[in-house]
C-alpha cells in the first residue's frame, strides 16, 4: 500500500515538474516549486514508515514549514522587489 502511494507520488512529482517547465508566469512556477516541495515532504514521510523509520515524519513536517516560509518569501521578493523595508532613519532626516 506505501509503495503504491510511493509511485503515485512520484508520477505526481514528474506532472509537476512539467507543470514548472511550462508555467506561464512567475508565479505559476512557483506554486509548482512549492508543489513539488509538499510532494517531497509526503515521498519522505512514506519512505520512513516504508522502512520503519517513523522519525522522518519529524524531518518531514519540519521541511514542510521551511517549503511555506520559503514560498512567502519568494513571491513576496517579486511582488515588492524586496525582502524587507529598510524603514525610515529618522537620525539622517534631523
Amino acid at each position: 500500500m506505501f509503495a503504491a502511494a510511493a509511485v503515485a507520488l512520484l508520477v505526481t512529482l514528474a506532472l509537476v515538474l512539467v507543470r514548472a517547465a511550462l508555467g506561464p508566469s512567475v508565479f505559476d512556477r512557483v506554486q509548482a516549486a512549492n508543489t513539488v516541495g509538499t510532494v517531497a515532504m509526503l515521498l519522505l514521510a512514506v519512505i520512513g514508515f516504508l522502512t520503519g523509520r517513523p522519525e522522518f515524519l519529524d524531518l518531514a513536517l519540519v521541511y514542510g514549514l521551511l517549503n511555506v516560509i520559503g514560498t512567502i518569501a519568494v513571491l513576496k521578493y517579486f511582488r515588492y522587489g524586496d525582502l524587507g523595508d529598510p524603514g525610515t532613519n529618522e537620525e539622517a532626516s534631523s
